[in-house]
């Protein structure tokens, strides 16, 4: 079996990381191990020495597609000149009837230009076999969508980030199966993100007091926009991206990277979230809340949520009207 190289940027960290536990520094030994994490490998302690792994399972061809093992090693178009106006990025798992409705949704509505990218992130059986379907279909009708596998399930912060590598449009428009379109919602998100004090648009705004406790809150300037419709400037992912990818669970990621968009730094005016009234959609069951029993959701939930207190827990001035 052959070794996978370790690169020396990883190497390098991993030594700087064994003496600033020499001499005690843990602050900077954790964000070492960060830096050696985000970058795919995992390092193991062993007294005075370490290990290194390759965190990510490795990409394998399958019937003539690529099923990917991580984000990074999908080819990315992110330094490429944008082509239309959005893409629209759906995940798809467990639901194949789900993704059926909101796909035929946007081929009725959306406006042209619209590109789509369907990330099947380890698919069920059924969903693999819809997926499928679609790929055979796009490519007889030229539809301008592209289906990203993976081989093993990444999560949905990892699975996010694939769609977005393979994005085109100048907004993204990340969009939950369980929302159907009964209009074009793309044209309105685009408009509000030409505003260059907005940083995210969507149809559902939240507001805390405290960066503690989330409630929803009506349309115009809000702390954050949930995940079902969220869309955000392409651009602004290549600079502040990637997802954090231990954001497995959907739950939570919608407010760390609201919050991460808006952030201009300490002391600088936060870019705004607006929540846009009268989107044309539908919402419909959200499977991947509803399928998973109380306390596990709510453990998932609390462990992301977590997350964004370590980042942004001190951050009251992000908030637009803190308690």
């Amino acid at each position: 079996m052959t070794r996978q190289r370790i690169p020396d940027e990883v190497l390098s960290a991993a030594h700087a990381r064994s003496q600033a536990r020499a001499d005690r520094d843990w602050a900077r030994a954790d964000e070492l191990r960060a830096e050696i994490e985000a970058a795919g490998w995992k390092v193991v302690d062993r007294g005075t020495d370490f290990a290194l792994s390759p965190v990510a399972a490795p990409d394998v061809e399958d019937e003539g597609r690529t099923r990917y093992g991580s984000a990074r090693t999908v080819p990315s178009l992110l330094d490429a000149p944008s082509t239309g106006a959005a893409t629209i990025v759906l995940l798809a798992t467990d639901w194949p009837d789900d993704l059926a409705r909101a796909l035929a949704a946007i081929r009725a509505h959306a406006p042209e230009g619209t590109s789509l990218v369907v990330v099947g992130d380890a698919p069920s059986e059924g969903q693999a076999a819809a997926l499928a379907a679609l790929e055979q279909s796009a490519a007889s009708d030229n539809t301008p969508m592209e289906v990203a596998w993976t081989g093993t399930r990444l999560g949905h912060g990892e699975a996010l980030d694939i769609g977005l590598r393979r994005a085109t449009g100048d907004v993204v428009v990340a969009l939950d199966t369980s929302v159907e379109p009964t209009g074009d919602l793309v044209t309105p998100l685009v408009q509000a993100l030409d505003d260059p004090t907005v940083a995210v648009a969507g149809a559902f705004g939240i507001v805390s007091d405290d960066l503690r406790k989330f409630r929803d809150a009506p349309a115009g300037d809000v702390d954050a926009i949930e995940g079902y419709v969220q869309a955000f400037r392409r651009a602004d992912y290549r600079e502040r991206g990637p997802f954090d990818a231990r954001f497995r669970f959907y739950r939570n990621l919608d407010i760390w990277w609201s919050l991460v968009l808006r952030d201009q730094g300490e002391g600088e005016t936060p870019r705004r979230a607006v929540a846009l009234e009268g989107l044309p959609i539908v919402r419909h069951e959200h499977r991947g809340w509803t399928s998973l029993p109380d306390e596990e959701r709510d453990r998932q939930s609390k462990r992301n949520f977590y997350r964004i207190i370590d980042r942004f827990g001190s951050r009251r001035d992000l908030l637009v009207s803190p308690g």
